[in-house]
């Protein structure tokens, strides 16, 4: 279970591009602000229905933050101001219009699988990271 006030990613499990972006979260997040979740998982999907969000196609990285959710660029760069330096630096992009950032965004999301390649499972949490991925036994509570 995990408390309404937590940060949740919630990435697609079988895309290539989002597993690297699980690890880069793992690698940096060291005072581990962030919780994670397969939006294929049971937690991630009792998020998105909380948040009356699809539960079958999944076109963009999510950031629960808690009552707020977070998608497309704003998500991303939410994420990296939370980050270290040098990582909210990236944050300069967010001078670019919302529209344009997330037009770029769902451009490279459309096309992930072809460019970056697809996982024949999801993205299964090593032991030294698996506190640190919403448990899929036990199910999301609203936010």
């Amino acid at each position: 279970m995990h408390a309404a006030t937590d940060r949740v990613v919630l990435f697609d499990g079988v895309c290539t591009l989002c597993s690297a972006w699980v690890h880069f979260v793992l690698r940096f997040d060291r005072h581990q602000r962030f919780k994670l979740a397969a939006v294929q998982s049971p937690a991630g999907q009792a998020i998105l229905t909380a948040h009356g969000l699809p539960t079958d196609t999944f076109d963009t990285m999510l950031l629960a933050e808690g009552p707020h959710i977070y998608t497309r660029s704003t998500a991303f760069l939410r994420v990296m101001r939370q980050l270290p330096l040098p990582w909210p630096l990236v944050c300069v992009v967010g001078l670019i219009p919302r529209v344009l950032r997330d037009k770029l965004y769902t451009h490279v999301a459309r096309n992930r699988y072809r460019w970056f390649g697809r996982r024949d499972q999801c993205l299964v949490p090593s032991d030294r990271h698996a506190h640190r991925f919403l448990p899929d036994h036990a199910p999301a509570q609203a936010r």
